[in-house]
């Protein structure tokens, strides 16, 4: 199960050309496809507005209520208009070729799955209460405008701030102990191995092309505030060429950066638009080669 994209919230929809502006400015990030409220989509009941970023061949999506999910008392604009708040994401999208197989799984390991009203032969979601604060959506169709469907398509490697690929997805738990219970035991996703980060113990997970970081903090620290008031996924990792370079990079643009340079470090949440973003040049132990494998899964099927 491929990643095929990581959503977070924006409560209104006049924070998003800002988010989307800072992403393409300082990330790189390319516009895949751009969902809008224009007159024809209003009438059909659009709730929403967001970009398909791509930060190399990662695809990013910030969305916001808009249209109808402007309202209060609408369910998808509430459910994003509670799910903003800084370090809050909403979740994760994996890709499957066969929907009722994988509905199949996940029912036999006790998961619930939600099917959004017309949308039963493109995808399901596993709510967030049931993977500690993760939500998973389960998806067999392409995203609109994906480059990754293309067999020649490949990320631009120039930018300066020398992005090779999404290495981790950290996740605020409980204890390792919950977090193994979720997702090695129930999910069936393969552990790396353990390590110590500066606030946090952490057991990483194979999920899907990439790895999922669950992360235990001591009483009173950040990531054990995260577990116990936001829950859920609380930062990304993406691998770099050069690590000193890329600090150069973000510090020229006057942001400021937390974390170590000799192992990661990231810009300032306040100064990211509420997201802590790590960056690496260092290869943990037992961890793949960065890259998504997405495009394989799509010419495979």
């Amino acid at each position: 199960m491929p990643l095929v994209h990581v959503s977070w919230a924006l409560v209104d929809n006049g924070l998003r050309p800002a988010c989307d502006a800072f992403f393409r400015e300082v990330f790189g990030a390319e516009t895949a496809h751009e969902i809008l409220i224009t007159p024809e989509t209003e009438k059909m009941g659009l709730d929403r507005e967001e970009s398909l970023l791509m930060i190399g061949d990662t695809m990013l999506i910030p969305i916001a209520p808009a249209g109808r999910g402007a309202q209060d008392g609408h369910p998808l604009g509430d459910m994003l208009r509670r799910s903003a708040a800084a370090n809050r994401w909403i979740g994760v999208a994996l890709k499957v070729t066969d929907l009722a197989q994988a509905d199949a799984w996940f029912a036999e390991r006790g998961f619930k799955r939600h099917y959004d009203p017309g949308m039963e032969a493109y995808y399901f979601l596993v709510p967030r209460g049931q993977a500690l604060g993760m939500r998973l959506e389960i998806v067999t169709q392409d995203m609109p405008g994906d480059p990754r469907r293309d067999p020649g398509w490949r990320p631009a490697m120039d930018h300066p701030l020398g992005i090779e690929g999404l290495q981790a997805i950290g996740l605020s738990a409980p204890s390792l102990a919950e977090a193994r219970a979720v997702f090695a035991e129930k999910l069936r996703w393969p552990e790396l191995g353990t390590r110590d980060l500066p606030d946090a113990r952490c057991a990483a997970f194979a999920m899907g092309d990439t790895v999922l970081e669950a992360l235990e903090g001591p009483e009173g620290s950040a990531i054990a505030d995260h577990a116990r008031d936001v829950k859920g996924i609380c930062h990304l990792v993406f691998k770099v060429r050069d690590a000193a370079a890329t600090a150069q990079y973000l510090e020229g643009k006057g942001l400021p950066l937390i974390g170590d340079r000799a192992d990661r470090f990231a810009i300032a949440p306040e100064a990211a638009h509420g997201r802590t973003i790590w960056f690496t040049d260092v290869t943990p132990p037992n961890y793949p080669k960065v890259g998504s494998r997405l495009g394989a899964l799509i010419a495979a099927a």
